[in-house]
């Protein structure tokens, strides 16, 4: 038996040029006939010519300028889908990931798909209000916004005014819902159209929509306002500004953000119609629940959703003289005027001192706070005073007057009340 040497083997390959015909062999000699018809294959298909794919005749309405033959769609599309500013409802039952959105919220049966889908579509995307989340919005912006109002109302009755109006915003406002609506896992479309899935957020980056979501007056002076730092006082803000306290935006500023929208991108204007998208995108939701499911499971929505978020009420106080107001309300209360006290100190004749002041109303210790001098201790323990007063609670788990719709709810109590904040500002 003879034996065979590989290592000449790799050695002539090695040696072989590239593109070279090899040397024929004593065994390759011995068969032409195999050798002829290999060549004939290999030249069969080297120069076979590519068959050519007929052109797809598109109709002109229903053409979009994409090379369908090149980029087939990964979706059968219904006749002039493309031509529609918004996916139609009937695609939402074939849409995986609205059936995903709608199983990861835990949302009732009764809420179909469709429904769910219109509270993706934006009014900068579709500004037909039948096909958009503009009426499911408004609903849910009510609903949303007295839940929270009368559960800090309840939960922490002497708030002031504006403490109040930015407590409702930090619950919510655009920003807090927009991170809810992100938490949900909804991503949004690149452009919005007929041919995009119905479970992706559909808005516009180059127009701002005319979405009316919530209520306000437009001020005649609201220019004056912001340029001249006119007088903005609780009493104007309660009657004509919207939920938060806050200015309505006259038509003048939303052609203004338009037109910076068209010629930049990723601005401050851009980010802030991204926000809103998203935000009457979770106020579609509620808004959607209620219509279908009814008061209870929508109340139980913003719990979960929107209440149960943190939020430290405290560092939203701002004082501008905090012993003035602290004096004003022991009077009002009828208590002994405050004292503050030193209670100790260290480091005196050192770079780094430390004072411990306590603010009393005769025996009632009302506050107390360290500082590096005794006017910073003494404005410290003064602002721990008036917040310990101001975030008083009859407890986390308060009762509030909705809580009286349901039919077998406990006979009400009266909620507590406070009489208002010291000073008005």
């Amino acid at each position: 038996m003879k034996r065979l040497r590989l290592d000449r083997w790799t050695g002539q390959m090695l040696l072989a040029r590239p593109g070279a015909p090899s040397a024929p062999t004593r065994r390759a000699a011995l068969r032409p006939a195999a050798a002829s018809r290999c060549a004939a294959v290999r030249n069969q298909s080297t120069t076979a010519a590519v068959p050519q794919i007929p052109p797809v005749e598109d109709d002109a309405d229903d053409y979009d300028g994409t090379d369908h033959v090149r980029f087939p769609p990964l979706e059968k599309l219904p006749p002039r889908a493309t031509s529609l500013p918004s996916p139609p409802p009937q695609r939402a039952l074939e849409s995986a990931k609205l059936a995903a959105l709608h199983a990861r919220l835990s949302l009732p049966e009764k809420l179909p798909l469709q429904t769910l889908a219109r509270a993706l579509v934006d009014s900068s995307a579709d500004e037909n209000p039948q096909f958009n989340n503009t009426n499911l919005a408004f609903v849910g912006q009510a609903l949303i916004n007295y839940q929270v109002s009368e559960w800090l109302m309840c939960r922490y009755p002497r708030l002031p005014m504006n403490v109040l109006f930015a407590a409702m915003k930090g619950y919510a406002g655009q920003q807090s819902l927009h991170q809810v609506a992100r938490s949900w896992g909804i991503e949004h479309a690149a452009a919005p159209g007929g041919e995009v899935d119905p479970g992706l957020l559909q808005f516009s980056l180059h127009k701002p929509g005319d979405a009316i979501v919530g209520f306000g007056y437009t001020r005649a002076e609201h220019e004056n306002v912001l340029k001249r730092n006119w007088r903005h006082g609780i009493a104007s803000r309660v009657v004509f500004d919207d939920d938060f306290g806050e200015l309505v935006h006259t038509d003048e500023e939303l052609a203004q953000m338009s037109r910076r929208a068209d010629t930049e991108y990723g601005n401050k204007l851009t980010r802030a119609l991204a926000e809103r998208a998203y935000a009457n995108c979770a106020r579609a939701v509620v808004g959607a629940l209620y219509a279908h499911a009814g008061r209870e499971p929508a109340r139980a929505f913003v719990r979960a959703h929107v209440l149960s978020r943190t939020l430290d009420v405290a560092r939203l106080f701002g004082f501008k003289n905090p012993t003035r107001e602290l004096r004003m309300l022991c009077a009002r209360e009828d208590f002994e005027p405050p004292v503050a006290r030193l209670l100790s100190e260290t480091g005196r004749a050192s770079r780094t001192p430390v004072f411990v002041v306590g603010i009393f109303s005769g025996r009632d210790k009302l506050g107390e706070a360290a500082g590096p001098s005794l006017e910073h201790a003494r404005t410290k323990a003064a602002m721990n005073a008036l917040k310990a007063w101001y975030l008083y609670s009859p407890g986390e788990h308060v009762r509030v007057p909705s809580d009286m719709l349901a039919e077998d709810a406990r006979p009400w109590e009266p909620a507590y009340i406070d009489i208002g904040e010291i000073i008005g500002r």
